[in-house]
């Protein structure tokens, strides 16, 4: 399994992983209605355009991981941190977390998670995020913001 830099042409395979990987979190909330269960490969381009997308793959050169990172104004805002799920728990969350983190100087980073993704606010506790703030979306959805000094 090896990290790298993705490319404009993995966007596709990306977002499809996304759609796959994003069931399980949709499934926390009893709805298919969540962003990355909606987000149209333009928006992805666009992320691509402003910040870093790395990718994991697999022996057989197949995406199986991905994140997103973008810097501004001194902070790199980590986002949509996704492993298929045939191959979780094998500790490839944290080698993509901390692979991003490389890629930029800054000295603090930030992701969001919602309150009921647990096992994603143990990944992050386990690699240095703390809690700073909540957010209430609705009744159902409450966002959790870490952040991490390095």
């Amino acid at each position: 399994m090896n990290i790298y830099k993705a490319d404009y042409k993995d966007l596709d395979e990306i977002l499809r992983l996304q759609y796959l990987a994003y069931k399980s979190e949709a499934a926390l909330f009893g709805t298919d209605d969540i962003p990355p269960l909606k987000q149209k490969i333009e928006e992805v381009i666009g992320e691509y355009e402003r910040g870093t997308i790395l990718k994991l793959v697999d022996n057989d050169n197949v995406i199986i991981g991905s994140v997103r990172a973008k810097e501004e104004n001194g902070t790199v805002y980590i986002g949509k941190l996704m492993v298929h799920p045939d191959h979780r728990g094998k500790g490839y969350g944290t080698r993509l977390l901390t692979e991003i983190e490389k890629y930029f100087s800054c000295k603090r980073c930030e992701l969001f998670t919602s309150t009921r993704s647990v096992d994603n606010i143990r990944l992050y506790e386990k690699n240095g995020y703390k809690e700073y703030k909540r957010e209430a979306i609705s009744n159902e959805l409450i966002f959790v913001y870490m952040e991490k000094y390095i």
